[in-house]
């Protein structure tokens, strides 16, 4: 994303002179923008999260890792959500960036993707979109249709997550997960659960479903996030949490960036994202606490 955003940034400054101002500037640099993500998805595979690459796994299974190209990973909500966007655009933004969208996405060709994003999202008009994809008006309609067809089959494959809305119910849900987090109090935990919900723990490919299967490996492998702190993070539009694990020298070190999917008010996915090195840093999180007065 880094890398995008400073190629477009190059290319907008090459190209100033030929801006004639028809449109705003924010619409010239998503055209440009555009354009440099098309060059890059042309060359990358798709990205997925665990649940996605085969069954569920078990205690005993292997811990195998890919490299961080081929994982979804979360997205900073103050990236991605302008401060200036009405209520309507920000709903729109707001699901854009939730991870169960973001890995729909991964199935339609980069064209597709675009096309959808721009006009479902952007609220472009097709011939907006036939502009900046250097396309037609049919050929963008016939994308839009393909690629809606594609989400709908996927939204039915996938199990289903609610749109996070802080309401009393889930801002007890998660309070008392935090409380049972910090505490490692694995019961409490696991009566937060769905009785399908889904852990996974990118960069490795194992993810875990059931709450009697997620209660063992809590008191196993996951015995050593016992003594950790959660601390709140604004991450895909779902309620996400910053994990720091004791450090032997005292205080608290990064662990994980877990972004939780709800049904209910209660948890069906609970996905902890390890790469913290390259996480935190994006999302202004320190990778140390101190010790706690």
């Amino acid at each position: 994303a880094d890398d995008a955003v400073q190629e477009t940034m190059v290319r907008a400054w090459r190209g100033l002179a030929r801006f004639e101002g028809r449109s705003s500037l924010r619409t010239w640099l998503t055209r440009i923008a555009t354009r440099v993500c098309l060059d890059a998805l042309g060359s990358r595979g798709r990205r997925a999260l665990p649940r996605e690459l085969g069954a569920a796994g078990t205690l005993e299974s292997p811990l195998e890792s890919l490299p961080a190209s081929r994982w979804i990973e979360p997205i900073a909500e103050a990236a991605a959500l302008p401060g200036d966007a009405d209520p309507a655009e920000a709903l729109e933004l707001r699901e854009s960036i939730r991870l169960a969208f973001v890995a729909a996405l991964q199935h339609l060709p980069p064209r597709q993707r675009a096309a959808l994003l721009l006009t479902e999202v952007l609220g472009w008009t097709a011939a907006e979109v036939a502009e900046a994809l250097d396309s037609s008006v049919p050929a963008i309609n016939s994308a839009l249709q393909r690629a809606r067809q594609t989400m709908a089959s996927r939204r039915e494959q996938v199990p289903a997550f609610d749109d996070f809305v802080a309401t009393t119910g889930t801002d007890s849900l998660l309070e008392r997960y935090v409380a049972a987090f910090e505490r490692h109090d694995v019961d409490a935990l696991v009566g937060l659960l769905c009785d399908d919900v889904i852990m996974s723990m990118p960069p490795y490919t194992l993810w875990l479903r059931g709450p009697a299967t997620i209660h063992d490996w809590l008191h196993g492998p996951g015995i050593h996030c016992r003594g950790s702190r959660l601390l709140p993070v604004a991450a895909s539009a779902s309620p996400a949490f910053a994990q720091y694990r004791p450090a032997p020298e005292g205080g608290h070190r990064a662990w994980a960036l877990i972004v939780l999917e709800l049904r209910e008010e209660r948890i069906a996915a609970w996905n902890a994202f390890l790469a913290v090195e390259t996480l935190f840093p994006r999302f202004g999180l320190d990778l140390e606490l101190p010790p706690q007065k």
